[in-house]
């Protein structure tokens, strides 16, 4: 992976698993909505300042995509939810956004 780009789509991990299950009371504070299902499918990641982690996510209802930021360990801060996309479907293709 370039530092820049994104990488290729990658099978989720139990670690992309555990970052999305830190973000999800954020995606419901934004959205209001409180999915039944909050499973990550697949994601991608971009080296920046950090990790931005664009995240397929199945929710039992719909697909969304999430955009997690992961900043350097050094900084102190947290991740956080920066943007996502409602509906999606399983076979949309994870780009950046």
């Amino acid at each position: 992976m370039l530092v820049g780009g994104t990488g290729a789509v990658r099978p989720a991990t139990p670690e992309i698993q555990a970052l999305l299950d830190q973000i999800k009371p954020e995606y419901e504070a934004k959205t209001g909505k409180c999915p039944p299902k909050f499973k990550a499918v697949e994601y991608k990641s971009q080296v920046v300042a950090g990790t931005n982690y664009f995240v397929k996510v199945d929710t039992g209802d719909e697909f969304v995509h999430v955009r997690i930021f992961q900043s350097l360990s050094h900084d102190g801060k947290k991740l956080s939810l920066d943007s996502y996309q409602t509906n999606k479907t399983q076979h949309d293709e994870i780009c950046y956004f």
